[in-house]
């Protein structure tokens, strides 16, 4: 069986590369080379939890395992009007997370994607291309120019029709860990958007990402002077001594980890239906954020598509040698958005001030273990935060059942 693939990232690599092990004819096409990827422009903060690894472990793609630092928790904290934390708390993960420079990891994986005998073609594909394309099965993995075009909104699941945060990454050196484990920083500016800190490991070695999000029109929304990667620094360090003086104590030393570590830019949530028809109706299958893109504040992004690429690795596997029609394309998305409904769910209720009975909750973490283990560990798999999260009588019930 031959199946091309059009994105050479988390989703489209690690499913080409688990297709291999299994014996398939696959093509990836990337759009550019993987010295290109190294040396280019940071992409991502890519922090992926235990459920997310294992889907690597799987396959034999955990290659940083010993390397990279762990993230062992989550840090909430969430600015006050004195300068200080007016709520403060963090519990650890069961199982540590990671966070790989996808410019470190997705190079990586082409290599050993070419070595185990997979062709790797380096092309901008537009839709005559995928038009051309022979085999049994083509999976669009990239959501850039004309053929992210093809897949069409599903208003149904994508309430937000323009960017809900303004993005402004980078990958930092010289930051201190956070104490007393490493974990990622979340920080709450009410009002404002949000700033997050995690570990992480570089082309250069061990290193901080950075992610602020602001809201549009909002103080944080600040990003349309900036040019250069030194006014990108600048500009980071003049917010966190404004609005979070205790991030920028830890980063008195910070510099960028490279002249490629920032990146600026702004999207809006969406969901898209799966399926693609050419014009010669022939029909292709969409994956990971090509059809359902959530926004970084709840840090999915590489999850989900890791997850997604387990599952359309299974579900291709399981398909032996019937042919991929549209109805199979169409039931191969629904498994994962079984899941990944759960995580657009949470990640665009995170995009709205927090409503009073997520306050109680965020509160009772600060005094209650348990609850704090909880929501932290549901970044591992956001389905367990249902009901609770979202139905304020389930949130009683939840909290009472910790006494509190």
């Amino acid at each position: 069986m031959k199946v091309n693939i059009v994105g050479a990232g988390q989703s489209g690599l690690q499913l080409g590369l688990g297709l291999l092990k299994h014996g398939y004819d696959v093509t990836l096409y990337s759009d550019r080379t993987p010295n290109q990827i190294h040396d280019g422009s940071v992409m991502s903060t890519q922090c992926m939890f235990d459920n997310a690894l294992q889907t690597e472990r799987d396959l034999g793609l955990n290659l940083w395992d010993e390397n990279c630092p762990k993230i062992d928790g989550i840090m909430l904290r969430i600015a006050g009007p004195n300068g200080e934390p007016a709520l403060n708390w963090g519990a650890c993960l069961d199982k540590p997370a990671q966070s790989v420079d996808q410019r470190l990891k997705i190079p990586e994986w082409m290599n050993l994607f070419t070595s185990l005998g997979g062709e790797l073609v380096i092309k901008s594909v537009g839709v005559a291309d995928l038009e051309t394309m022979t085999g049994d099965l083509t999976i669009v993995a990239s959501g850039k120019g004309e053929i992210g075009q093809l897949f069409t909104r599903d208003a149904s699941r994508s309430p937000y029709q323009s960017p809900q945060r303004i993005l402004a990454l980078a990958c930092l050196k010289g930051v201190s860990v956070t104490e007393p484990f490493s974990a990622v920083a979340f920080n709450i500016i009410p009002g404002e958007g949000e700033c997050f800190f995690m570990s992480g490991l570089t082309t250069s070695g061990p290193c901080h990402f950075m992610i602020m999000e602001g809201i549009p029109g909002g103080k944080l929304d600040c990003w349309g002077d900036v040019t250069t990667p030194e006014q990108h620094l600048a500009r980071t360090m003049q917010l966190l001594e404004t609005f979070l003086p205790w991030e920028a104590e830890r980063c008195k030393n910070a510099e960028l980890a490279d002249q490629n570590a920032v990146l600026r830019g702004k999207f809006a949530p969406t969901v898209k239906f799966p399926v693609a028809t050419l014009p010669s109706g022939k029909p292709v299958l969409g994956m990971a954020d090509v059809v359902v893109l959530n926004d970084p504040i709840t840090g999915q992004g590489s999850n989900n598509a890791a997850k997604c690429a387990a599952i359309y690795l299974d579900r291709i596997i399981e398909r032996g040698d019937r042919s991929f029609d549209a109805a199979w394309m169409q039931e191969t998305f629904d498994q994962y958005w079984d899941y990944a409904q759960w995580v657009t769910g949470w990640t665009n209720a995170m995009l709205q001030p927090p409503p009073a009975h997520v306050q109680v909750i965020l509160g009772a973490a600060a005094s209650v273990p348990e609850v704090a283990h909880r929501f932290v560990n549901g970044f591992n798999d956001p389905r367990t935060f249902f009901p609770w999260l979202a139905d304020p009588a389930e949130a009683d019930k939840m909290l009472s059942s910790y006494q509190v």
